[in-house]
């Protein structure tokens, strides 16, 4: 049977490249395996797997009971297939923090590290077979931590995950600066996309305090033009709560050159949200979060509902 490797829902760049990589490396060494993907990546993503020469992977909606499958960059069942737990996990690779919910049909192997990037923990258990990777498959490691990391701006960098991209950025030949501007102009091309579409593109469930959240983030080197889609956004914020069972939707603008999220502020149960987890008052609409880059750092521990 072949195996499926698959990320999360709403895939980013490292949840579209990792699978990939991953299915290249389990295929090399003996374990036939395709890359699937959970929803469709998002505008970064789709610049990626272009410029490395890969067609996306198919999007599945579930899987079977039985199905062999690898879960990367999330352990999170909320994030994942309806009928994971039918399925037989034969591994996981991630960067989070453990939810728990998913069940085995035995032993499984787990690589759980406090990385900024699935990616980079790939390099590390890939080893000497790495050598032998194709250019493609460098290409999209690289391309997971710098996007990861926002050009190593994020807090969830470490030494290592610089390392490991300034070796494969040298050894490509590859300016880690200019290619970071491409992959970060890529990801701020937002127009094509519904104010739903966006609330979803970067997105992830939590329940905070019994409170049901969305807590999307929009990472943009231009967040004047996502800002100017504002009152657009909050009407819709409604519709996609309601639609996907939470009880909000928190969404965060990050901007990645000046280093700060700006928050949108729609109703009296977010700002109350706001204040409690980010020690800030909120007067309109909006608040901005001077330093606040990374959803799984900096965002979700401090929600306080």
């Amino acid at each position: 049977m072949t195996t499926l490797v698959f990320g999360h829902k709403a895939p980013d760049t490292d949840s579209t490249g990792s699978p990939l990589i991953w299915a290249w490396y389990m295929s090399h060494t003996g374990t036939p395996a395709e890359a699937r993907l959970l929803g469709t990546p998002n505008t970064e993503a789709l610049f990626v797997a272009e410029r490395w020469g890969f067609d996306l992977p198919a999007v599945i909606s579930d899987v079977e009971d039985g199905q062999d499958c690898v879960i990367v960059d999330t352990n999170n069942p909320a994030e994942l297939p309806a009928n994971i737990n039918g399925a037989n996990v034969t591994a996981i690779i991630d960067h989070h923090k453990l939810v728990g919910g998913l069940e085995t049909k035995g032993p499984i192997d787990i690589t759980i590290r406090p990385l900024a990037c699935t990616a980079t923990i790939m390099h590390d258990l890939m080893g000497d077979d790495l050598a032998k990777a194709p250019e493609g498959i460098r290409g999209l490691m690289l391309s997971c931590i710098l996007s990861d990391t926002l050009e190593f701006r994020s807090p969830t960098t470490t030494d290592h995950d610089r390392a490991v991209a300034e070796a494969l950025a040298a050894d490509l030949g590859v300016s880690i600066a200019d290619y970071s501007a491409e992959m970060f102009a890529a990801k701020s091309d937002v127009s094509s996309f519904s104010e739903a579409e966006l609330i979803r593109m970067d997105s992830k469930e939590f329940t905070v305090d019994g409170t049901g959240l969305r807590v999307s983030v929009l990472e943009t080197t231009s967040p004047a033009a996502v800002l100017s889609r504002k009152d657009a956004l909050m009407a819709a914020m409604p519709g996609v709560a309601k639609e996907d069972g939470a009880d909000e939707v928190m969404l965060f603008v990050v901007d990645i050159l000046n280093e700060e999220a700006t928050l949108l502020v729609p109703n009296d149960r977010v700002k109350a949200i706001a204040e409690a987890s980010f020690d800030c008052t909120v007067s309109g609409d909006t608040v901005v979060l001077p330093g606040i880059m990374s959803r799984k750092k900096q965002i979700i521990p401090n929600l306080k509902a």
